[in-house]
């Protein structure tokens, strides 16, 4: 079942100097550390609604 769950890469295209302190950690829940960082993530309801709270900070490859 592991290997047939979809995922998605996102990458962090946006610094996150003058960003609120939400976003910051939503960021780095995410994994996303320095600009252009990319993870592999699970396609689950959780990681995209991180992904939409600090959608202008990164891209989202399916």
């Amino acid at each position: 079942m592991a290997e047939n769950a979809k995922t998605i890469k996102v990458r962090l295209v946006k610094g996150l100097r003058g960003t609120q302190h939400r976003h910051r950690l939503s960021v780095k829940a995410l994994g996303l550390n320095k600009l252009n960082d990319v993870r592999e993530l699970p396609d689950n309801p959780s990681v995209r609604g991180l992904i939409n709270q600090v959608c202008y900070l990164v891209r989202v490859e399916e």
